[in-house]
C-alpha cells in the first residue's frame, strides 16, 4: 500500500533524496522547506503527490499547523521523518548563548513539535513511523561541534523515550545516525562561532581529525533505497547507522567508556554507602 510521508527539511540533502525515493514508487509527500520554491521541481514532476509546504520548525503553531494541513490533504501519516537541521561549529567556550539556543531550536524542538502534532494521527490510525535524523555525533563527540553533538544526544534521549511510549499504539521510532556523506551539512547550511585565538592551534588539529573522519563521503543517493527498507520493515530498528564508517566509531567510544567504567567500578559501589 502506498505510504503518506512528512518530511522536513526536504529542499536538500537527505530530506529531498528521501523525498525523492517515496514519490517514485507512487507514495505521497509532505515536504516541507523554509523556501518551498526549492521545491517547485518535485511539484512539477510529480504533481499533486507532493504538498509543498512553508515551514520554520522552530515555530510550534507552524508545525501543528503543517502537520494538520498533511494528515487533511492525504488522509493519514504514515512515514514522519525529522530531518530539518544544521550543524554550529565552534568549540564549547565560543559558541554564544544566542548560538547554543538556536541550535537546540531547530534540532531538538522543531523536531520534538512535529512529533508531538503527528502523534495523536498516528495514534488514531493505530499505526505509523517517526523517523529521527540524528548522526554518528549524536552517541559520540567531536570537537569543535560540542554544542551540534548535544543536540543530537538530547533528540536520541527523547526518541528512545519516545519509542517505547508509543509502541503499543504501533507507532515504531527509528533514529538515523549517518556518518560522513556529500551533501551541504558542513557548507552554506553550518554556522560558526566567533573563533578564539586561543583554540587556533587545537582548531587545526580537530580540521584535521574531521577530515580523516569524513575519508570517503558517501552518496546521499545511495541512502535512498535503505529508507525505504527502513519504512517497510515489520520490525524496524530503534538505532541505524548509514555510511561505512559510524560503526567503527563507536565501537571504538563505547568500548573505552566501558572500560573506564569498570577501572572505576570500586569508588562507584564505595559510593553506594553501607548496605543491609
Amino acid at each position: 500500500m502506498p505510504k503518506t510521508w512528512f518530511i522536513t527539511g526536504a529542499s536538500r540533502g537527505f530530506g529531498r533524496e528521501w523525498a525523492i525515493a517515496a514519490l517514485e514508487r507512487g507514495d505521497t509527500v509532505a515536504a516541507t522547506a523554509r523556501d518551498t520554491a526549492t521545491l517547485d521541481d518535485l511539484v512539477q514532476r510529480f504533481g499533486d503527490a507532493v504538498l509543498p509546504l512553508r515551514l520554520d520548525v522552530t515555530d510550534r503553531e507552524a508545525d501543528v499547523a503543517a502537520v494538520r494541513q498533511a494528515a487533511e490533504r492525504f488522509g493519514r501519516l504514515d512515514v514522519v521523518v525529522n530531518n530539518a537541521g544544521y550543524g554550529q561549529f565552534g568549540m564549547v567556550e565560543e559558541v554564544s548563548e544566542a548560538e547554543a539556543r538556536a541550535q537546540f531550536e531547530t534540532n531538538v524542538f522543531g523536531a520534538l513539535w512535529v512529533t508531538q502534532a503527528a502523534l495523536p494521527v498516528m495514534r488514531a490510525q493505530g499505526s505509523g513511523h517517526v523517523l529521527q535524523v540524528s548522526s554518528i555525533g549524536g552517541i559520540s563527540a567531536f570537537p569543535n561541534i560540542g554544542i551540534y553533538n548535544a543536540s543530537k544526544w538530547a533528540l536520541e534521549a527523547f526518541s528512545q523515550s519516545l519509542a517505547a511510549e508509543v509502541a503499543d499504539f504501533g507507532i515504531r521510532v527509528t533514529i538515523i545516525e549517518p556518518g560522513a556523506y556529500g551533501t551541504d551539512w558542513g557548507g552554506s547550511s553550518a554556522r560558526h562561532a566567533t573563533p578564539d585565538p586561543a583554540y587556533d592551534a587545537f582548531r587545526e588539529k580537530a580540521a584535521e581529525q574531521r577530515r580523516a573522519r569524513a575519508g570517503n563521503p558517501g552518496d546521499p543517493v545511495a541512502t535512498r533505497d535503505a529508507v525505504l527498507q527502513l519504512v517497510d520493515a515489520d520490525e524496524p530498528p530503534l538505532r541505524v547507522f548509514l555510511g561505512d564508517g559510524p560503526l567503527a566509531i563507536a565501537t571504538r567510544d563505547y568500548e573505552s567508556r566501558l572500560a573506564e567504567w569498570r577501572r572505576w567500578e570500586p569508588l562507584s559501589v564505595a559510593a553506594h554507602g553501607r548496605r543491609d
